[in-house]
């Protein structure tokens, strides 16, 4: 009996055995959960009916671990003596029940936002004046 459809081997990384044997047109849904985090390759190997093969890599990062969050340092900064640096870290969870704690990472005000409060309050302040003491605007 000879296969009358394409078959597709799928492989992670430089693994030998293959993941998945499948015909095609699949569907396939693919857990990512058991793999670590970090920089992988899926590579399918395709078969026709008549024997001819064909290879296709696709490079792609899994990130199923918990979410690392840092304020106060960032990649290629150049640093000294004493600093503060807040850092959090939360999961996604079981998807079934939100956690508040840790969900969300507190941040600094940013300057801009110093700066537009500032021209809000001068501003404000300004108006008060003029207003209540009568001078033309």
């Amino acid at each position: 009996m000879t296969k009358d459809k394409t078959t597709v081997l799928l492989f992670i990384d430089e693994d030998q055995q293959p993941i998945a044997d499948l015909e095609t047109p699949i569907v396939f849904d693919f857990d990512t959960s058991k793999l670590t985090d970090g920089n992988h390759t899926l590579k399918i190997v395709s078969r026709s009916p008549s024997g001819r093969e064909g290879i296709r890599k696709l490079n792609f990062i899994v990130k199923n671990g918990p979410a690392i969050s840092i304020e106060g340092l960032q990649d290629d900064d150049i640093v000294e003596g004493t600093f503060p640096l807040m850092i959090n870290a939360y999961d996604k969870g079981n998807l079934k029940s939100f956690v508040i704690e840790g969900s969300e990472t507190p941040q600094t005000v940013p300057v801009w936002m110093w700066v537009l409060i500032i021209l809000i309050a001068g501003w404000s302040a300004y108006y008060g004046i003029t207003y209540f003491n009568g001078f033309p605007m």
